[in-house]
């Protein structure tokens, strides 16, 4: 059974381009759609302060790439990673795939499939680059946020696990 490959979502700078992250996350996104040449690419994120949404600037990014553009689903309406991760579970289990192939940043990754757990919604993690993305202190900060929004998210992934799973019914 197939896995869909789930790209998230990061800022858009004022000038409409894609922040450092965002084009790191997509750069992981690209080598998960080499590795499994026929899955589809499900790219996250909607409109943030600046420009179009994230999930556009990600499928302008990967068409430039050369992936192929019947493979990409955009999810535009998702502001954060629990609504990123719902949203792909939705499309998973409307697909009858079987999980999800989680490209994002490192320290993102623990957050994203323990949301991903709570839906019931296999995962994986895809391609990353070792060490902190970006600067030390980005790293540190990103970590720093990431360590207060885990306890976060998973209280309102249980809170709205009912909701959550009846509108993830095919």
């Amino acid at each position: 059974m197939a896995w869909a490959i789930v790209i998230f979502g990061a800022a858009v700078w004022p000038d409409g381009g894609p922040s450092p992250t965002l084009r790191r996350r997509v750069a992981y996104g690209r080598q998960a759609a080499a590795d499994h040449p026929d899955a589809l690419v499900f790219c996250s994120g909607g409109v943030g302060r600046h420009g179009a949404s994230e999930a556009s600037l990600m499928a302008d990014l990967l068409i430039g790439h050369g992936v192929d553009p019947a493979r990409l689903i955009l999810d535009e309406l998702s502001r954060d990673t629990l609504e990123n991760v719902a949203a792909a579970a939705r499309f998973i289990r409307a697909e009858g795939l079987e999980g999800a192939v989680v490209c994002t940043d490192g320290y993102h990754v623990p957050r994203a499939r323990m949301l991903f757990r709570a839906l019931g919604v296999p995962s994986r993690p895809g391609p990353l680059r070792r060490g902190p993305a970006g600067s030390r202190v980005y790293w540190l900060k990103m970590l720093a946020r990431e360590t207060l929004a885990y306890p976060y998210d998973l209280a309102l992934a249980v809170a709205s696990r009912r909701r959550l799973l009846r509108d993830l019914e095919p």
